[in-house]
């Protein structure tokens, strides 16, 4: 199942606050610029099963892994 992005959504398993710790003139904060992922979450809906847990968003996991890299 596919998990709604929330605004201020806490983490799963401790509290963390990216507001709280990343400073405001970071350059990955700039990244909605130039990355438009609106569309994630529809073209991957069909990939997701109804019957289990929600997952991580679609949307945060991309930023996750374009972050990593």
């Amino acid at each position: 199942m596919m998990g709604p992005r929330q605004v201020a959504q806490g983490a799963l398993f401790y509290e963390f606050s990216i507001e709280e710790f990343v400073p405001q003139d970071h350059p990955m904060r700039g990244i909605d610029r130039f990355l438009d992922l609106s569309d994630v979450r529809s073209l991957l809906a069909p990939t997701y099963s109804s019957k289990s847990r929600p997952s991580v968003d679609p949307e945060l996991m991309i930023r996750m892994l374009l972050l990593g890299y």
